[in-house]
């Protein structure tokens, strides 16, 4: 498959001068999905202000309100932001993204829309924009009820390129100066600050992601960093969209590309982070069970309110450590249909969360090293589902460009 086609420069839609930006933008849907206080919290933060709370389902939210009213209310809003003029077309480009966090002073990325017939979230297929972690495929559904019926979409996808010689974003960044700046603001709930640079002139950006392919024979350009179940069922979408389509009308129908971010897999501002685990409701088998399979130099942690922490060695191959946790607890699950998991960014809330529940245990995963990640990907490997995550929870995209999908 030829990646000559993958990117495009999408029309691009962003609030309304006058927008309340800090109120507008929030944290991607599965952040924080065992702490709802975060999300009531920000509820409260933006009442009845544009925003893009209205236009996503927090995963949180998921199992305590009508899932069907809820996303009914979803697709209004998104009618009425188009009606109202709320969201507004800035014409077909690029965004060049800097953030800063709590944690690093800058990361660099850029908007651009990527073609769906280039990506899979299939192990095996040789496609230039791949998944790097399985894809749980009940987590579709639901996205997908949302997506069928709104006429835009507001990704918080990030993916990554592999340009150990900074000569895209970086070179773009150095420029920003000869670049329109269309938004400047304070993120809420702690998470930094965000500016945004229009780039017209897309040709030549396109044409640079396309020279770091030589001499590459397999043909990855880029992988998913955080949201591939975002760009999965944008992907399914498509698919559907596309059986009742012409060749013709295929070519260009907007449903076709989709909106994300890259960034370079060497930029200093994102470091992989562990996602750990919680499992509630197990039995006192839970953690023998688990120990009896791992065995390694690196120390990690498991905590239960009646055993407290324990020390845990785990195999130095990150890759490993995960597959033989997650192949132990999906096993444990089905074997005991009782019990569920939770995927947790941020080894501060573990202790935490598995004391809220009599039959929780919390395990601490090892991070992953970035230069592991694309010759891994690159052969055919897809690492267990929820495996890393780029930075800390509130690190995560904040939702604010917007494109139509209809």
């Amino acid at each position: 498959m030829s990646p000559l086609h993958t990117i495009r420069a999408p029309h691009i839609l962003l609030p309304k001068s006058g927008t309340d930006m800090t109120r507008f933008a929030v944290i991607a849907c599965d952040q924080f999905t065992s702490q709802i206080e975060y999300w009531n919290d920000l509820k409260t933060l933006i009442g009845n202000a544009p925003s893009t709370f209205h236009m996503i389902f927090p995963e949180a939210y998921l199992p305590v309100v009508d899932n069907v009213t809820y996303i009914k209310t979803i697709n209004e809003t998104i009618d009425s932001y188009l009606k109202t003029n709320v969201l507004e077309d800035i014409g077909e480009c690029f965004i060049l993204v800097e953030r800063s966090t709590p944690y690093v002073k800058r990361r660099l990325g850029l908007v651009i829309a990527i073609d769906l017939e280039d990506y899979t979230f299939q192990k095996g297929l040789k496609t230039p924009i791949r998944a790097t972690e399985a894809t749980i495929l009940d987590r579709i559904p639901p996205r997908l009820k949302i997506r069928e019926h709104a006429p835009v979409e507001v990704p918080h996808t990030l993916i990554l390129v592999d340009d150990p010689k900074k000569s895209i974003i970086e070179k773009l960044y150095d420029r920003r100066k000869e670049f329109p700046c269309v938004y400047d603001f304070e993120l809420n709930q702690k998470g930094g600050h965000l500016r945004g640079y229009k780039i017209t002139d897309t040709k030549p950006v396109i044409e640079s992601f396309y020279h770091l392919l030589d001499g590459k024979p397999e043909g990855l350009l880029f992988a998913v960093g955080d949201g591939n179940h975002s760009l999965a069922t944008a992907k399914t979408h498509w698919e559907n969209i596309k059986a009742h389509l012409t060749p013709e009308q295929q070519k260009n129908h907007p449903a076709r590309f989709a909106l994300v971010e890259v960034i370079n897999l060497y930029d200093e501002g994102i470091d992989f982070e562990a996602i750990h685990r919680v499992v509630f409701n197990v039995k006192a088998d839970f953690i023998p069970g688990l120990q009896a399979l791992l065995k390694g130099e690196h120390v990690g942690m498991m905590y239960s309110k009646k055993t407290g922490k324990i020390k845990q060695g785990m195999p130095k191959n990150g890759p490993m450590a995960y597959k033989i946790v997650q192949d132990y607890i999906d096993a444990y699950l089905k074997k005991n249909p009782e019990s569920t998991v939770d995927y947790i960014h941020g080894a501060e809330h573990l202790v935490e969360i598995a004391d809220k529940h009599e039959n929780a245990v919390a395990i601490e995963m090892p991070a992953l090293t970035k230069g592991d990640l694309f010759d891994y990907i690159a052969h055919d490997e897809v690492l267990p589902r929820k495996s890393f995550s780029m930075g800390h929870a509130v690190e995560k995209r904040y939702y604010l460009e917007c494109k139509k999908i209809i």
